[in-house]
């Protein structure tokens, strides 16, 4: 089932892909919870668009603290906003992100960052 987001998915990808590319976190809401996330990869997954982040605060469903398990996949057309994060808020990763295949969910791939930019 889609649900339609409050910003129209062009504009919550545009952001997302601005982020990424910026290497700054932003603030989401995604299925209900806010949430802190730094994008690394954007595609398609079953012809829906995805987003693969990297979950650095906020609510989550598994309430993990490993920081190999922080990864979220989410559909964006489920994420029904996204905004800038404080500027001095610092990019999150882990070490097992792969952009050559980032982890198997992202069917097709469009932008993702690279192994040379990941700190």
């Amino acid at each position: 089932m889609t649900i339609l987001s409050a910003q129209p998915v062009r504009d919550v990808w545009a952001s997302l892909e601005r982020a990424l590319h910026q290497r700054r976190p932003v603030h989401i809401a995604y299925h209900d919870r806010q949430r802190l996330v730094c994008p690394h990869a954007l595609g398609w997954k079953n012809h829906r668009p995805m987003l693969l982040a990297y979950q650095a605060d906020g609510l989550t469903s598994t309430g993990t603290a490993d920081p190999h398990k922080r990864w979220r996949c989410m559909f964006i057309d489920e994420i029904d906003n996204v905004g800038p994060a404080d500027p001095t808020m610092p990019w999150r990763t882990a070490d097992n992100y792969n952009p050559s295949r980032p982890f198997n969910v992202i069917d097709h791939v469009a932008v993702a960052i690279g192994l040379d930019e990941v700190s």
